[in-house]
């Protein structure tokens, strides 16, 4: 199978990977390991609408990361400032 990389928008990627046996495309999202530098499936999509979601709205994409340590649509309680910041 052939991968096309559709976006590459680190430290995520949005690729097609050949076609699903019910003969629509097969779009993941893949991202990167820090541990060994490869890309690593986080996500298969839907559909093409999906992908054309993931790719307008980069929160979206975080909310679908599986790490606990992406954060998501943050309140803005939830943003962290600088006590030098005026």
């Amino acid at each position: 199978m052939k991968l096309d990389v559709i976006l590459d928008r680190y430290p995520y990627r949005f690729v097609q990977f050949g076609k699903l046996e019910s003969g629509y495309p097969d779009f993941r999202i893949q991202k990167m390991n820090f541990n060994t530098w490869r890309w690593n499936d986080m996500y298969l999509l839907d559909s093409q609408a999906q992908l054309d979601y993931c790719i307008e709205d980069r929160e979206y994409v975080k909310w679908l990361d599986p790490d606990p340590e992406v954060a998501a649509y943050p309140r803005k309680s939830d943003v962290c400032r600088s006590p030098y910041a005026n």
